[in-house]
């Protein structure tokens, strides 16, 4: 059974840093993306990055590129979302699904391309 757990959420001030996990377990996936999205409250969930780990290959969403880096630790099935100059409309429930699927791009940063998704962590950014 695959499990997804976030972790590394919490309240911080408008420029701080937050590193959030993703663990995987439970699946036996020969390569695989997990990706990361958000949803703000009344707002529709959106793709923020993924990583693939058949070729490597990542991808950004340009509200947060050049401040966020996702990356992977293949020992240890995680993938972790550093976010820096964090900002108000960054706050949301931040969530890490998975999918048995190769390459990471713009396509993978629909929600329907995954089919396991694991509980929220949630992120505060005060003004």
């Amino acid at each position: 059974q695959v499990q997804l757990v976030e972790s590394g959420g919490g309240l911080v001030q408008s420029g701080d840093s937050l590193r959030l996990s993703c663990a995987a377990t439970g699946h036996t996936f020969p390569y695989y993306t997990i990706a990361w999205f958000r949803q703000a409250p009344g707002k529709e969930r959106e793709g923020v990055s993924c990583i693939s780990v058949e070729d490597g290959s990542i991808h950004y969403a340009d509200s947060v590129k050049g401040r966020f880096t996702i990356s992977g630790d293949n020992a240890t099935n995680s993938v972790y979302l550093q976010m820096n100059s964090l900002q108000p409309e960054d706050t949301a429930n931040y969530y890490c699904p998975m999918a048995a699927l190769s390459y990471c791009d713009v396509i993978r940063l629909r929600q329907q391309e995954y089919g396991y998704w694991g509980q929220e962590t949630q992120v505060t950014v005060s003004s």
